[in-house]
């Protein structure tokens, strides 16, 4: 895929960076050019660029005869042209991950990296927030993951075949009232996973559900979770288990 595309240009080049300042140089160099549109020109010394800009604007190149690139961002251009060409090509990229198994598609390997995905096939799977990819798989062949969402819950890395919101409902769904009319909250997806109450819209009451697990009620009747910074209400913004903390 176009997206996935890392250009590759080396050979005898003139490099120029116009800034707030003008500076050239000359030397046998390779320059990347990244999906996001970052170019970075190295030379043989150190790990540094001899030049770059990052995410420019625009990117435009010329093979004819030797090779040319001009990369734009703002008020900044880079600038490369060849003397001598030795090579102007492409090459498949992704993210580099943490390995997490084989993907059942192709066999490629899948890797956590803003998700998880295959190296080869490039498919990709969402993951929730603070979720861990577990050793054992699901009879699809792919990992399974666990998430705490009031409980933990085990479920199939591809929400199609394994829904974390249908786990969550099960368990939670009508569990609660509303403080505020006194009706069920129900376990609803609406941009991310609510207790929200059943009487929307004459009752707007809603609360995102926190990665942690229940372990107790908040003197405002609302569950409490026990998450990684710490204890807190289902309604982020209550000041009642604050309170009965500084009492105890």
């Amino acid at each position: 895929m176009l997206e996935d595309t890392i250009r590759v240009l080396a050979g005898d080049c003139t490099v120029v960076f116009d800034d707030a300042e003008r500076s050239e140089y000359r030397g046998r160099v390779t320059t990347l050019v990244k999906p996001d549109n970052t170019v970075l020109v190295h030379d043989v010394d150190g790990y540094q660029p001899v030049a770059w800009l990052t995410r420019a604007d625009s990117v435009s190149s010329d093979r004819s005869g030797g090779f040319s690139l001009v990369a734009r961002k703002d008020d900044q251009t880079l600038r490369i042209a060849t003397h001598d060409r030795e090579g102007f090509t492409s090459y498949r990229g992704s993210p580099a991950g943490t390995p997490v198994g084989l993907c059942p598609t192709c066999d490629g390997m899948l890797i956590r990296a803003s998700g998880v995905r295959c190296v080869d096939c490039g498919v990709r799977y969402a993951l929730p927030a603070d979720s861990d990819v577990r050793e054992d798989r699901c009879e699809c062949g792919l990992p399974r993951i666990r998430a705490e969402r009031g409980l933990a819950f085990d479920v199939c890395l591809d929400r199609q075949c394994e829904s974390l919101d249908d786990a969550v409902r099960e368990a939670f769904d009508r569990e609660w009232a509303c403080p505020d009319c006194g009706d069920d909250l129900r376990i609803l997806r609406r941009g991310g996973l609510i207790a929200g109450c059943e009487n929307y819209p004459d009752c707007e009451t809603g609360y995102v559900v926190p990665a942690g697990v229940v372990d107790g009620e908040c003197s405002c009747g609302l569950p409490t979770f026990d998450t990684g910074t710490g204890r807190r209400c289902l309604d982020a913004t209550c000041e009642e288990l604050v309170e009965s903390a500084v009492a105890d």
